[in-house]
């Protein structure tokens, strides 16, 4: 049986900051054991950063925000050398990216060379300043924010590099008693300043080795390929899905069921984390902007029209 219980500990934990978005606290869980980044998409003050925040200290994991703005440089990413008169070389200075779960705040709005500057960070976990590289600390985390509503002064990331987040999320407005909750959590304090740290940097690690060794079928990776076609087939589709992003449903499957505890991968797996990791790989034909056909519809048409097996 899989040993789950760190994860649920760190879901009741985040859970004290964030109030009914279980699925989304769940999702955001997968996605780190995934070694994956998450792009949320959604109005300003639902609990964006909060969130963030409450992973961060649950973990012990140190945190940075990056307020993206028009004039951010990659160097304020990534980080820079300054000569050091003293000693005659050149000191590097630790960019922002250089922790552990990172916050990159409305990243639509600064511009696309900036944008790029986390590129290598997310892909290879690792910055290079100068031709010298330096690793970043596991686990390692980008959650992106967007609001979806302003579009004045914002810079669309481009395919490529929507490609490079593991799923795209939003929290979404909470229902009326839980704004009540909420208020009643933040009359006093703060529910942040409270929270403590109930798992290590080095449990997530070993539960991110663990993932890989959840057995995927073959009849079942056939449904992944089957439903990644599918999105390249659909008429209304002008870029379908990638083959990395075969390699994320696999390992989103995989997650899935660690997180439910199985050590093997169902069908239902498959068709539950299609739903966070396809859309946003997806490029709608103009067509299909006319119609008002989503991303999300493309893919939920992909699985509908995949062969689910049978073992």
């Amino acid at each position: 049986m899989i040993d789950n219980r760190i994860l649920k500990r760190i879901l009741t934990n985040i859970e004290k900051v964030i109030v009914g978005k279980r699925e989304v606290i769940e999702l955001v869980l997968i996605a780190l054991i995934c070694r994956g980044h998450v792009f949320i998409e959604d109005v300003p003050g639902v609990g964006k950063t909060s969130l963030a925040r409450a992973l961060a200290k649950s973990l012990d994991c140190t945190f940075k925000r990056i307020q993206f703005t028009p004039d951010i440089m990659p160097s304020d990413i990534t980080g820079f050398n300054v000569f050091n008169p003293k000693t005659g070389d050149f000191d590097y200075k630790e960019g922002a990216v250089l922790s552990q779960i990172i916050l990159a705040d409305e990243i639509n709005r600064t511009s696309p060379k900036t944008q790029s500057a986390l590129l290598e960070a997310m892909e290879e976990k690792q910055v290079t300043v100068d031709g010298e590289t330096y690793k970043l600390k596991e686990p390692f985390i980008v959650l992106a924010t967007q609001n979806p509503i302003e579009y004045i002064g914002t810079y669309p990331l481009p395919e490529a590099q929507m490609d490079r987040f593991f799923m795209r999320l939003s929290l979404g407005y909470p229902d009326p008693d839980q704004e009540i909750k909420i208020i009643t959590r933040n009359k006093k304090l703060n529910p942040l300043d409270s929270i403590l740290p109930v798992a290590s940097a080095a449990d997530i690690c070993h539960i991110q080795d663990s993932v890989a060794d959840i057995y995927l079928s073959f009849k079942v990776a056939g449904y992944i390929v089957e439903i990644i076609n599918n999105t390249r087939l659909d008429k209304y589709t002008e870029l379908g899905a990638s083959p990395r992003a075969s390699i994320a449903l696999a390992r989103a499957a995989q997650a899935c069921a660690l997180y439910n505890s199985r050590d093997f991968v169902l069908p239902d797996d498959v068709l539950h984390m299609a739903k966070y990791v396809l859309p946003h790989r997806i490029v709608p034909s103009h067509e299909a902007r006319l119609k008002k056909i989503t991303q999300e519809n493309i893919v939920l048409t992909a699985a509908e029209d995949a062969h689910v097996p049978i073992e």
